[in-house]
């Protein structure tokens, strides 16, 4: 993925366009995309910002908001699948969410619930 321009560029397309060149001209002599210039001009004239914003994508989930619900249903029945979570955050809150959803909000979380089968006892235990 690529990183975004140096500030320097920026602001010497901003000061361009400030100074009577069109932006379409401003970004031809500084090597830019046109609509990235565009995009660059329209929210410095709107908000004034002349740097670059965070680039990649929030790490939210749309179950953040039902966290307490979801931890809640851990600790009431402990061996509760991700098909079960499902089936009840969609009966019970109108939520839908994948298995992927689900698995990566407990993650996140460091929450790992394991299903084991029942193990046979070892000689010693039964002597």
């Amino acid at each position: 993925m690529s990183g975004a321009y140096s500030s320097d560029l920026r602001g010497r397309v901003l000061d361009a366009a400030e100074a009577g060149s069109s932006v379409r001209q401003a970004a031809a002599r500084f090597g830019v995309g046109v609509s990235t210039a565009i995009r660059w001009v329209r929210r410095w004239r709107e908000s004034g910002e002349r740097t670059a914003r965070k680039q990649g994508h929030p790490i939210r989930s749309k179950l953040d908001a039902h966290e307490v619900y979801l931890l809640g249903l851990i600790e009431e029945t402990v061996d509760i699948t991700l098909d079960e979570m499902r089936a009840r955050l969609a009966e019970e809150r109108g939520v839908r969410a994948g298995y992927g959803t689900l698995w990566r909000f407990f993650d996140r979380r460091g929450i790992t619930v394991k299903k084991r089968r029942a193990m046979r006892l070892s000689r010693s235990a039964t002597m």
